[in-house]
C-alpha cells in the first residue's frame, strides 16, 4: 500500500468451499481515517458485469429468454450501424464485446458522471457509430451494450435491473450489505471513498454515480465488500449451488458452462512464468489458463476505485481485491492477486510488487513527458494571435448532442450541453488545434480539439482525441463528429 500510494484495500480469499480470509487494510478516506474492514463497500465497477450475465442466466434457466434471442425482440427501438447487424444482434452479442464497434464506444454518454443521457439514448445511439471491425470478429471492450442487457432484464421481468439483481442474486446469497446503486446505500453506510494521485499528493474525490432513474448500473454500478463477494465467488466455484448443504441453486451448471466458455478469442499471454494455451472472453468473465489450471477473472475500474476478481476452479480457489485509489490501485490488486496465486500454484516469490511498481513508473514517466511537451508547446504559443470569432459557435454530434465553443474573459472555452462536467478552457496549440483543460480533474481527460475550416476561414467541424496516450478509454473523444449548427 505504501509503495503504490493506496489509501485502502480489502482482500477476500475462498478455498475448498469456505472463506479463509476476509479483511480490510488502510482507511476508507484519508479525511475521516476510518478503517477499512471486511464489510466496507467499494464500487466494484466492471466486476458488476458478471452479475448482469448471471441475472440473464437465471432468466434462461426459467425459459424466459434464450442467449440467441434477438435484442430487437425485447427492445424494438434497438438499432445498430447497419440492417444486417441490427436484425441478427442477439443477447449473447450484448455480453461478449464483439459488436464490431470500437473500444469504449459511446462511453462519453455516462463518463464522467452527471450527464443527462437515458437508456433510450443508449439503445438508439449505435446506429451513429462507425464500425471498426467486422461483426463478431474482434474483441473491443464496451460498456454501453451491457446497459442494453440491463434493459433486456427489465423488460423481461418488469422490474429494474437493480431490483432484479438485489432480489434474485444478492438476497439469496446473503449479500446483505451489497447494493446495486450508490443511491441505495444507507446514509451511515460503511463505504470507501475514491482517491486520486493524478495531480500529485493523494486526495479524496467524489463517488462516481450512475443515476438509476436514467440509466441502469448493469456495466458497473454495484457496491460490495469482500465478505459478500466471498459468497459470490463460492456460488461460482460450486457451479451455481449455494446453501449450508449446497441444496439450493442460483443458476444451472449448464448456464455456468456457457458463461465460462470462450465466445470471443483474445491473445494468449506469453509470460514465460506461466504456461498458457488459450484466452478469451465468456459472458461477463475473462477466461485463460495458467500451468494447466483454468483462470476465470475480471477487473473493474472507476475514478478512484479499482478491483480484481480471480477464480481458479481447478484449485477451488477465489481471490478478490478491492482498492480505493486510482493509479496505484491497479498495480496493487495485480501484485496481491498474483502473489497469492503463485503461492497456491507452488511457485517461487516473483517480487510482483517491485516489478509492477517499476513498470508503472516507466509508463507514468512516458505519459508525463508526452503531455508535458504538449503544454510546453501551448505555453510557447501563448502570444500567438487567434481570431477567436471563427471558432465560436454551437456544434452537434448525432449521438452526443451539442457542444458550444464560447468566449469567457476573451478566452475560448468549450462546454458539452448534456455532460456538464466536460467544460474547460481551450488553449491554442498549433494551426487550428487547441488543447482543452477540463475543469473536471478526477481523472486525466484533457483533449485536443481540431477544427476544420471552410473556404472563408470559418470553423465548420471539430474532431477530438485525448492528449495523453494513457487516457482512460471511456473518454472516447475520437468517436465524436461535431458539426457546426449555429454561429
Amino acid at each position: 500500500m505504501k509503495k503504490f500510494d493506496v489509501a485502502g484495500v480489502a482482500v477476500g480469499i475462498v478455498k475448498d468451499g469456505r472463506i479463509v480470509h476476509a479483511k480490510g487494510y488502510g482507511v476508507r478516506s484519508i479525511a475521516t481515517r476510518l478503517p477499512v474492514d471486511k464489510d466496507t463497500n467499494f464500487a466494484i465497477a466492471s466486476n458488476t458485469k458478471a452479475f448482469t450475465t448471471a441475472a440473464l442466466a437465471i432468466l434462461v434457466d426459467e425459459g424466459k429468454l434464450s442467449w440467441q434471442d434477438r435484442v430487437k425482440t425485447y427492445i424494438p427501438e434497438f438499432k445498430m450501424y447497419n440492417a444486417y447487424v441490427t436484425e441478427n444482434f442477439n443477447i449473447e452479442d450484448l455480453l461478449t464485446h464483439r459488436s464490431g464497434l470500437g473500444l469504449g464506444v459511446g462511453d462519453l454518454m455516462f463518463f464522467p458522471d452527471g450527464s443527462d443521457f437515458t437508456v433510450h439514448d443508449i439503445v438508439t445511439s449505435f446506429q451513429h457509430f462507425k464500425p471498426r471491425s467486422a461483426f463478431r470478429t474482434k474483441f473491443d471492450y464496451d460498456n454501453l451494450l451491457y446497459i442494453v442487457a440491463g434493459e433486456v432484464t427489465a423488460r423481461v421481468t418488469g422490474m429494474p435491473w437493480e431490483d432484479f439483481v438485489k432480489r434474485r442474486i444478492m438476497e439469496p446469497l446473503g449479500m446483505d450489505h451489497s447494493y446495486t446503486a450508490l443511491a441505495r446505500l444507507p446514509k451511515d453506510a460503511n463505504v470507501a471513498m475514491p482517491h486520486s494521485t493524478e495531480s500529485g499528493a493523494i486526495r479524496a474525490i467524489p463517488q462516481f454515480e450512475i443515476d438509476p432513474e436514467r440509466l441502469n448500473g448493469a456495466p458497473g454500478g454495484i457496491f460490495s465488500n469482500v465478505d459478500d463477494l466471498c459468497q459470490w465467488m463460492l456460488v461460482h466455484l460450486e457451479k451455481g449451488r449455494y446453501g449450508k448443504a449446497l441444496e439450493k441453486r442460483l443458476f444451472s451448471e449448464a448456464r455456468q458452462t456457457e458463461m465460462w466458455s470462450i465466445h470471443t478469442p483474445l491473445p494468449v499471454s506469453r509470460n514465460p512464468r506461466y504456461v498458457s494455451h488459450f484466452a478469451g472472453y465468456g459472458l461477463g468473465w475473462r477466461l485463460s489458463d495458467v500451468n494447466g489450471n483454468m483462470v476465470v477473472s475480471h477487473t473493474g475500474g472507476l475514478p478512484g476505485m479499482l478491483s480484481k476478481t480471480t477464480l481458479i476452479p481447478d484449485l477451488d480457489l477465489g481471490i478478490v481485491v478491492l482498492t480505493n485509489t486510482a493509479n496505484g490501485g491497479g498495480g496493487l490488486f495485480y501484485s496481491v492477486t498474483q502473489t497469492l496465486l503463485d503461492s497456491y500454484l507452488g511457485l517461487d516469490d516473483f517480487g510482483w510488487t517491485d516489478k509492477l511498481l517499476a513498470s508503472q513508473m516507466v509508463q507514468r514517466s512516458a505519459a508525463r513527458k508526452i503531455t508535458a511537451r504538449v503544454w510546453k508547446t501551448v505555453a510557447a504559443a501563448r502570444d500567438h494571435p487567434v481570431d477567436v470569432e471563427r471558432y465560436v459557435g454551437v456544434y452537434e454530434d448525432r449521438w452526443f448532442g451539442k457542444v458550444e465553443v464560447f468566449l469567457k474573459d476573451k478566452e475560448l472555452w468549450i462546454r458539452c450541453h448534456r455532460s456538464p462536467k466536460l467544460k474547460g478552457r481551450m488553449h491554442f496549440y498549433k494551426a487550428n488545434a487547441f488543447a482543452v483543460s477540463w475543469e473536471y480533474r478526477d481523472m486525466n481527460a484533457d483533449a485536443f480539439a481540431i477544427f476544420s475550416l471552410d473556404e472563408e476561414g470559418m470553423a465548420q467541424r471539430i474532431a477530438m482525441k485525448g492528449i495523453s496516450p494513457y487516457i482512460d478509454f471511456s473518454f472516447d473523444f475520437q468517436d465524436l463528429d461535431l458539426r457546426r449548427v449555429k454561429n
